[in-house]
């Protein structure tokens, strides 16, 4: 992967958003919750990117959900910034985060919005982070709807008790789906290349609601960006019990490693790509290597992943599970393996903390984003916004072949599907080197497998220091947006006024 120069973009400026006064729709006659909710606010914007002033619309509001009955089943809640004068065929980008269960605060105040969370200059500061301008939104060469999973951010059904209907692969696919078709029809952007963004489950919901669009809205989208995407469940869960697994997730670990003493070198992380698919992959599948060969073999993962040669032996060198509980009384996260904290429970065998990035700075987009709802967009609710409900994990129903559950969760034959039967369709897959939640490994087994004949020069997979959410690094997030503008100005009939 080629790390971008921030060049290309230091040229780029942007001033506070120059707000006008909230227009307020009558909110529509809702039962239960959904009376919390109120009508859209449609504000007016303002802002400088790459020495241009770009005047935008930004619209926080509901697409309503009805039943065969025609009563409403739900409402879900988007935010949709769109450039003034850019035209109907403006691109046009759909995004949501994963879990299952978050909402998309993660991609909107991280990533692509007009601003940002800035969690200080670590990089890890949510109790004193702030909204600030971003210099890499997305508005510079397309337009955004934030959308939001019924049980996350604002989005709810009108009886508590119909939400878990929403909460499987299909059911949210579908729903997703057709809030989109809503959108389009209700904008009249039907002639605009529609894009999807997904984060995590996000990723693989992608590919599930671009099927859906087809299928069920006669909608065929231009392309899609999957960030730290899940891809196959069997190469993810449980990895550490099959040989290919294990050799999917070192490399990952040796980034870590690297990263974690500053010393990051992608000829050494080429080296560890290679070591794991192969040394390491067939000493993993044999018998447990012995003597001088062990010796070796356990030093030699000792030093690339910095885990204690004892507990590297100990695990007989799977060591996806073994990375966490490091020497000197810290954990690492596997949201970024090189993000390493103070263990609140340094006398127990095993990990026992709460998150420190999903659990713990991150967090604050939740309440970021409620502030800047209400005082910026002019959204005002006295609903909670849920950022991230562990309790739709649970309860989510993955299907799968066989009744195999999340283990056969997979998109890649959704992938094979959306490229040979759309030519136009490109997709850019994104991970961080130090990611142990979705490896990088793992997609590129993905794409490296993927017929020649299909993928060709559609779809590409670059790698970003960091891991999860590498966005929350500024260089990365700059390299990123880079590749992302770069990856929207080559898509068949793209135009340098796009």
């Amino acid at each position: 992967m080629r790390l971008r120069s921030l060049a290309l973009l230091m040229a780029l400026a942007l001033v506070a958003p120059n707000v006008s006064q909230a227009q307020d729709s009558a909110p529509p006659v809702r039962e239960g919750v959904l009376k919390l909710l109120p009508g859209d606010s449609v504000t007016d914007h303002e802002m400088t990117l790459g020495g241009k002033k770009i005047g935008f619309t930004a619209t926080a509001g509901t697409l309503d959900l009805f039943g065969p009955d025609g009563a409403q089943t739900g409402a879900m809640f988007y935010t949709a910034y769109v450039k003034k004068d850019g035209g109907p065929d403006r691109p046009l980008t759909f995004a949501f985060n994963g879990g299952p269960g978050a909402a998309s605060a993660f991609l909107h105040l991280g990533l692509v919005g007009p601003r940002i969370l800035d969690f200080g200059p670590k990089g890890d500061d949510g109790a004193d982070a702030k909204l600030v301008d971003n210099e890499q939104s997305w508005l510079d060469f397309t337009d955004l709807v934030l959308i939001d999973p019924i049980g996350t951010g604002w989005s709810r059904t009108a009886k508590p008790d119909d939400a878990g209907k929403y909460y499987s692969v299909g059911a949210d696919a579908e729903s997703i789906a057709k809030a989109i078709a809503l959108y389009v029809a209700h904008n009249d952007r039907a002639g605009a290349p529609k894009y999807l963004l997904g984060e995590s489950y996000g990723g693989f919901r992608a590919a599930k609601v671009a099927g859906a669009l087809k299928d069920s809205q006669g909608i065929i989208i231009s392309g899609a960006i999957m960030l730290s995407p899940l891809l196959e469940g069997q190469l993810m869960f449980n990895a550490d019990q099959f040989a290919l697994g294990a050799a999917l997730e070192l490399p990952s670990l040796a980034a870590a490693e690297m990263d974690r003493h500053n010393a990051f070198d992608e000829g050494k992380q080429r080296d560890a790509e290679r070591f794991a698919l192969g040394d390491y992959l067939t000493t993993l599948a044999g018998p447990a290597p012995t003597g001088d060969t062990a010796k070796a073999f356990y030093g030699k993962l000792a030093t690339m992943t910095g885990i204690s040669i004892d507990l590297v032996e100990r695990n007989r060198g799977f060591l996806g599970g073994a990375f966490s509980k490091q020497a000197g009384g810290q954990v690492m996260s596997p949201y970024d393996a090189a993000f390493a904290t103070p263990d609140p429970y340094p006398e127990a065998a095993y990990d026992r903390s709460d998150d420190a990035i999903l659990d713990g700075f991150t967090r604050a987009y939740g309440g970021a984003f409620a502030s800047y709802a209400r005082n910026e967009l002019g959204f005002k609710t006295d609903m909670t916004y849920s950022l991230l409900d562990s309790d739709i994990n649970r309860k989510w129903e993955w299907g799968g072949r066989s009744g195999g559950g999340r283990l056969q969760a997979s998109v890649t034959d959704d992938i094979r599907q959306l490229l040979a039967s759309n030519p136009k369709f490109h997709l850019l897959i994104a991970h961080g080197y130090s990611d142990m939640v979705t490896p990088y490994g793992v997609s590129r087994y993905v794409v490296d497998h993927l017929p020649a004949s299909l993928a060709g020069d559609r779809v590409a997979l670059n790698v970003y220091r960091g891991g999860h959410m590498f966005y929350t690094r500024a260089d990365q997030r700059a390299a990123f947006t880079a590749d992302v503008k770069t990856f929207y100005a080559a898509r068949p009939g793209a135009s340098p006024a796009d």
